[in-house]
C-alpha cells in the first residue's frame, strides 16, 4: 500500500483531481449547521466548563471565540473547547460509524477565524476532511469499537488535520507531515462512553488537528508513510490486522460524502438508540399503551451496537445517553427522549427504573453493508399484560442520509439547541447564513455577527 500517504498529501493541496462538486458542499454546509446547533446546545455542560477553565486567551494573531462569545483563545485551544461542546450532548450528527463533524467543525471554523478564510474555504475543507476520514475507515475490515477505540476520535485527529493543512494551504509534503503528526495523536476509548470523557474525545482531536497543521506549516516533520506502514496508523489500529491495503485511492475523484453523506440525530442519545426510538414512539402512539399495561419490551440490533450501550442501569442522564433500557422506558413514559428527559431526576424515577427492567436487548451478527456497526433493520416487539404483542421494524431511523429531515425539521433543532442563548430572529439569520456560508466573505465577520 506504498503512497496512500503521499495520495492524501496531494489529495489535500488540491494537487490531483477535479474541483469539489457543489452537492458535496452542501453536504459541509449540512454538517457545519448542525453541529454549531449542537456547538451552542451543549455550551454549559459540566465538562465544558472543566474544560474551558483550562484555556488562556489566545494572541491576537491566532485567536478564536470560544463558544460564539466575546471570550477568545488560541485557535487550537478553542478547538478543545468548542468540540467539547460539540459532543457533549451527543446530539451530533453520524457517519462512518462516528461522529465526523463534532471534530471537523469545531477545528475549521476555530481555524478559519484564525486565519479570516472565507466561507467557502471553510466548506472546502469540512470535505478535504471528510474524504481522508472516509479513506480510512473504508480500509479497516473490522470495527474499532469492538477492540475499544472511539472512532471519532481516532479518524478524526488526522481528518481535522487535513481539513486545517488545507485552510492554512500547505503543499503536498507539508500536508503529509501534517498527517503524521495527527496520527501520532489518536486515541479515545469505549470504556468512556457515558462519562465527561466521551465529549472530551472529540476536542482533543480537533484540537490535535488544529495544532498539527500549524506545527507542519512551521516546518515540524513526521513519517511519509505514517498511514501505510507496518508499524503505522492503520496497521497499529487494525482490529484484526486485515485492514485494506489496496494502493489505489479515489481522493479527488469519487466523493464519498455523496455517498454516505451525514446522519442527524433527531434525539440527544447514542444512535444506536434512534432507530429502536421510532419505532417505540410510533407503536406507542400507534396502539396508545402506557407503562403499566407494558409486560415486557424487546429489542433487536447489531453485537457493536449493544456493546456501545454499556448502561443497562443508568442513574444519571450521561450513563442515560448510552442506555437502551432508558431509551425504551423514555419512549413508552414520557412519548419522546430529549433534553426534558435527559435529567438525573428523570432517569432516577421510579416508574422509569421500573420499566428499564422489563427492556431486553437481543442481538444480530447481521451487518449493514454500508454502516458496518450497525444491523440491516432494528426491531422492537411490546408483550402487554394482557399477551397482546404489537411488533414494528425500522431500516433508516428519522434524520438519516436516506430518510433526511427537512428544512424544517432542521431549524427546529437548531432553534432548540440556541433557544437559551439567542433570541429567534438573532438565531433564525445565525441558521440562514450558515446555510449559505459559501457567500460569507470573512470568518471572523460571521462570528462577530452572531455573537450573543
Amino acid at each position: 500500500m506504498s503512497g496512500l500517504t503521499e495520495a492524501i498529501g496531494k489529495f489535500i493541496a488540491g494537487s490531483h483531481g477535479p474541483a469539489i462538486p457543489s452537492d458535496a458542499l452542501d453536504v459541509a454546509k449540512l454538517g457545519i449547521t448542525d453541529t454549531v446547533a449542537c456547538m451552542i446546545g451543549g455550551r454549559d455542560e459540566p465538562v465544558v466548563h472543566i474544560v474551558k477553565s483550562m484555556v488562556s486567551p489566545g494572541k491576537s494573531n491566532d485567536r478564536a471565540r470560544l463558544l460564539f462569545t466575546d471570550d477568545h483563545a488560541s485557535s487550537w485551544d478553542a478547538a478543545l473547547v468548542n468540540g467539547t461542546a460539540a459532543h457533549a450532548l451527543d446530539y451530533d450528527d453520524v457517519a462512518m460509524a462516528a461522529h465526523p463533524s463534532t471534530v471537523l467543525v469545531p477545528a475549521i471554523l476555530a481555524e478559519a477565524e484564525a486565519l479570516n478564510t472565507s466561507g467557502r474555504s471553510a466548506l472546502d475543507a469540512y470535505v478535504i476532511g471528510y474524504e481522508v476520514w472516509s479513506e480510512l475507515w473504508a480500509r479497516e475490515e473490522g470495527q474499532l469499537h469492538q477492540k475499544g477505540w472511539h472512532p471519532t476520535s481516532v479518524y478524526g485527529a488526522v481528518a481535522a488535520a487535513a481539513a486545517c493543512a488545507r485552510l492554512h494551504g500547505l503543499d503536498s509534503v507539508q500536508s503529509m507531515h501534517a498527517i503524521a503528526i495527527a496520527a501520532s495523536q489518536t486515541g479515545g476509548l469505549v470504556a468512556n462512553f457515558g462519562t465527561m470523557t466521551k465529549p472530551f474525545h472529540a476536542g482533543r482531536a480537533a484540537q490535535s488537528g488544529v495544532l498539527s497543521a500549524r506545527l507542519a506549516a512551521r516546518g515540524m516533520t513526521g513519517s511519509l508513510d505514517v498511514i501505510e506502514h507496518p508499524q503505522g496508523f492503520l496497521s497499529a489500529l487494525s482490529q484484526n490486522g486485515d485492514y485494506c491495503d489496496v494502493a489505489d485511492s479515489g481522493l479527488g475523484h469519487e466523493y464519498q460524502c455523496l455517498q454516505h453523506g451525514l446522519n442527524i440525530k433527531k434525539y440527544p442519545m447514542c444512535y444506536s438508540t434512534h432507530r429502536t426510538i421510532d419505532g417505540m414512539l410510533e407503536l406507542r402512539n400507534t396502539h396508545s399503551f402506557g407503562a403499566d399495561s407494558v409486560a415486557q419490551i424487546d429489542t433487536e440490533m447489531s453485537v457493536t451496537q449493544s456493546q456501545i450501550l454499556r448502561n443497562h442501569k443508568p442513574k444519571t442522564a450521561l450513563e442515560a445517553k448510552f442506555s437502551e433500557e432508558f431509551a425504551m422506558a423514555s419512549a413508552v413514559i414520557a412519548g419522546k427522549v430529549g433534553f426534558a428527559e435527559l435529567t438525573d431526576e428523570f432517569v432516577l424515577r421510579a416508574d422509569v427504573q421500573k420499566l428499564m427492567a422489563k427492556v431486553n436487548n437481543h442481538t444480530t451478527d447481521a451487518q449493514d453493508p454500508d454502516e458496518p456497526v450497525m444491523s440491516p433493520d432494528e426491531s422492537v416487539t411490546v408483550t402487554m399484560e394482557s399477551g397482546e404483542r404489537f411488533r414494528k421494524v425500522v431500516q433508516y431511523a428519522r434524520g438519516h442520509a436516506k430518510a433526511p429531515l427537512d428544512a424544517g425539521d432542521l431549524w427546529d433543532k437548531f432553534k432548540d439547541c440556541t433557544q437559551s442563548t439567542y433570541a429567534r430572529d438573532d438565531a433564525r439569520q445565525f441558521f440562514d447564513e450558515l446555510q449559505q456560508l459559501d457567500k460569507v466573505k470573512s470568518l471572523q465577520q460571521l462570528c462577530e455577527r452572531t455573537n450573543a
